[in-house]
């Protein structure tokens, strides 16, 4: 009778279910080995805890992996850098279903896959809730690097996406008739933000263009919420800036299903792995023509304040801190 747990399955056999899911003649040794680029390494590390960022209730398996797997890339893609590969650190506890654990490595390679990388080793252990450490490794060339400490006055602030969607859909999976007057396909979309986000390495190629018309490009993902993303692009670069409310790109369902809360869903609301950009006003208006879901939020000032207009200082604090009581 087949093994219906890790417990039941031991590592041998838990080993034998996450290395099928490994590129090939990667693992074997206590590291794996990679050719070196030409250009500089990049490397990002995201942890994704049980009850913190996912549940059974909000998170089928499959999903639970991309996600995981989209939280490395979109950091990846915030720094310009193309992805190479992952290594996973897991945690489970014994009575962890087997099926659920393949189903999560089906997500991350699923995720992984249209950008020709994927897990070459990690690490099991016996824990008491489940968690997964991923480490991702890509390469970008030395004077392409995007930087949060970038951004100078006069550049132009770009989103490259929608946001507040994922938060739409987790409230909606939390609180089913929060939005009645929602349609079914507008409840669907929400909820695949959620647990499906895309993260925008689709960008990439209009980088070193982008970088030719403007020299310089700053920024970040927003995977903390698009306000938590523009201060702390202006506070790292010595800059403020004025937002415009009406310019955030938003899903025309969002406001109508869930009112004022859209506002701050767009802002506050986190997990859209869109990213933020500054870039002199030539580079940002060629941008938009070529990134059509991209649009430009606010412009970058010389002064520190950080305002959102006909609104006041926009406020950090509302987004998601990890310790915040």
């Amino acid at each position: 009778m087949a093994a219906k747990t890790v417990g039941e399955l031991g590592e041998r056999g838990l080993l034998d279910i996450v290395q099928s899911y490994c590129l090939p003649n990667t693992v074997g040794d206590d590291a794996a080995i990679q050719s070196a680029p030409r250009g500089k390494l990049v490397v990002t590390t995201d942890v994704l805890v049980e009850s913190v960022h996912f549940s059974d209730r909000t998170t089928p398996p499959h999903a639970v992996g991309w996600r995981a797997a989209a939280a490395n890339l979109s950091d990846l893609a915030a720094m310009g850098a193309s992805p190479l590969s992952l290594v996973i650190a897991v945690g489970l506890p014994p009575e962890t279903p087997a099926a659920w654990v393949t189903q999560v490595y089906e997500g991350i390679t699923a995720c992984c896959k249209p950008w020709n990388a994927g897990l070459v080793g990690g690490d099991l252990s016996r824990a008491q809730q489940r968690f997964f450490s991923i480490t991702a490794i890509g390469e970008v060339q030395p004077n392409r690097i995007v930087r949060r400490a970038a951004a100078r006055p006069g550049d132009l602030l770009v989103a490259t996406g929608p946001h507040g969607s994922s938060r739409a859909g987790l409230e909606l999976l939390l609180n089913p008739d929060c939005a009645p007057n929602l349609a079914e396909a507008e409840r669907e979309q929400a909820i695949a933000a959620h647990q499906y986000p895309q993260p925008r390495l689709d960008l990439l190629p209009l980088f070193p263009p982008l970088w030719a018309k403007g020299d310089r490009v700053a920024g970040m993902d927003t995977s903390d919420g698009l306000a938590d993303a523009i201060v702390q692009v202006c506070q790292l670069s010595g800059v403020g800036a004025a937002i415009d409310p009406e310019a955030l790109p938003i899903a025309p369902w969002l406001q109508a299903g869930f009112g004022e809360r859209g506002l701050d869903f767009a802002l506050y609301g986190g997990e859209d792995f869109e990213l933020l950009l500054a870039m002199p006003p030539v580079a940002a208006k060629w941008f938009l023509e070529q990134a059509r879901t991209a649009a430009i939020v606010g412009e970058v000032r010389g002064d520190r304040g950080i305002i959102l207009t006909g609104y006041g200082p926009l406020d950090r604090a509302a987004t998601f801190q990890h310790f915040q009581a």
